[in-house]
């Protein structure tokens, strides 16, 4: 019996040391670590999407070991003069020092005809870092201006990863100059891939829209993976159009779009300090300028959403350890905000992730997100569904309620989960994704 249990100890031991070796940093000489990336999620698409080229602006991307070696950890992008910018960005009272940056660059005077850069780095946040942090931007930015003979001013920055670390930004200024010269219009993949860090696979996304004249095109490209939660959304954003838009408008439209896009999603409810959504509007298309209202302005702002709304959705299925994609839906709330608590109170519900994970059709873990979400709620009054399953109603199971039937519809891959307050008329939808070891295994490891 004993020597049973040996074999059976030191099988189980052999396994772990493969697993930590696979997941183990290796020393490079130079200083930056190795690391294997992480196997790329079940939800990822078939492949990076055929991204149109937008008029105006150029990327670069190169390996700069901020963190790591043999990764690309650097991207850079050259916007035409006359480029509008707005953004949007993580409330977070422990903003990094590139958001902070952003933030103030946005509410300054545009210098007529300027142009502007995008730069960012992966591998580290530049988060809680001090006054270092701060002088660690100036100095990237001021040697993208530099190279680029372009305002400092019109340069925003943003930096992903370990947070509390201080920005090795020589390493980057030392690419600077490389990435100038290597700037094309056609490497937006590149791009993607330079600002991963956790994150399986890069996320893209685009439309064309009929504009007065000519079309016009938009495409973007996220990060995110984990710490992902609303206020903004965890991540990094970059969305680009050719359109001819006064930065006003621009503003306007994209402050109209993150609520019900970026959000709306949630993988394990904690908000990053370096969130950052940047869309810039080159004006290089053939059509005429976009203007408050008509057709052409309202057609591209539900371009505009729905360009948003997959790119959050991609994020939610590259989070940490997902294997199912979950839109939760609330209807029939008292107030936007109670349909909203409610949603979130199920998405983040570690129990109901878990279930989920498990294939369990667990939904009295439903019932107790409802009732700890703080709104306004009549068990008598509220039904369940998952799919077009009713699961339960008025207070108890739905009378032809099959558990069978239900399980099977939780292997699914794609999950909603629908919940009707029967109280009132507001709504809302958010996605979420479960809760799985593999999301222990890839924080535990985070800065290893």
């Amino acid at each position: 019996m004993a020597k049973t249990d040996w074999k059976a100890e030191a099988k189980a031991l052999k396994k772990k040391l493969v697993r930590l070796r696979a997941a183990t940093p290796v020393a490079d000489a130079a200083g930056p670590k190795v690391k294997a990336p992480n196997p790329v999620s079940p939800l990822a698409p078939a492949g990076f999407p055929d991204l149109p080229v937008i008029a105006g602006v150029e990327f670069a991307a190169a390996e700069a070991a901020v963190r790591y070696a043999n990764r690309t950890d650097v991207m850079l992008v050259r916007l035409a003069p006359g480029t509008a910018v707005a953004g949007a960005f993580t409330r977070s009272s422990t903003r990094a020092a590139c958001v902070l940056d952003c933030q103030a660059k946005l509410a300054e005077r545009v210098p007529a005809g300027a142009g502007a850069a995008i730069i960012v780095n992966s591998g580290n946040a530049n988060a809680f870092t001090g006054s270092a942090g701060a002088k660690a931007v100036d100095a990237v930015t001021g040697a993208v201006g530099l190279a680029l003979g372009i305002p400092a001013s019109r340069v925003f920055s943003s930096s992903t990863g370990v947070i509390g670390e201080p920005l090795p930004h020589d390493r980057i200024a030392a690419k600077i100059d490389e990435l100038a010269a290597s700037l094309s219009p056609g490497a937006i993949g590149m791009a993607a891939r330079a600002i991963m860090t956790t994150d399986t696979f890069p996320k893209g996304a685009s439309a064309v829209v009929q504009g007065e004249g000519g079309e016009i095109r938009i495409a973007g490209i996220a990060k995110g993976s984990g710490m992902i939660a609303p206020d903004m959304a965890t991540m990094l954003v970059y969305i680009f159009t050719d359109a001819r838009v006064a930065p006003g408008l621009l503003q306007k439209m994209l402050s109209r779009n993150v609520d019900d896009t970026f959000n709306a999603i949630t993988v394990d409810s904690d908000t990053s300090t370096s969130d950052a959504l940047i869309l810039a509007a080159t004006g290089q298309s053939l059509a005429a300028e976009i203007t408050a209202r008509g057709p052409v302005a309202k057609a591209f702002e539900a371009a505009l959403h729905g360009v948003m709304t997959d790119l959050a959705q991609q994020v939610v299925r590259d989070g940490e350890g997902a294997t199912k994609f979950v839109e939760i839906r609330v209807t029939r709330a008292v107030t936007p905000q109670d349909a909203h608590r409610v949603a979130m109170s199920i998405a983040n519900s570690p129990l109901v992730k878990t279930a989920i994970a498990g294939q369990d059709p667990n939904w009295g873990r439903i019932v107790a997100a409802v009732g700890k979400s703080g709104a306004e709620a009549d068990r008598d009054r509220l039904s369940i569904r998952f799919g077009d399953i009713l699961v339960a109603e008025k207070g108890w199971r739905a009378p032809d309620y099959s558990e069978a039937e239900a399980a099977a519809y939780m292997r699914k891959s794609d999950l909603v989960i629908s919940v009707d307050l029967g109280l009132g008329r507001a709504s809302r939808t958010v996605w979420t994704c479960d809760l799985t070891h593999r999301y222990i295994d890839i924080n535990a490891d985070y800065r290893s």
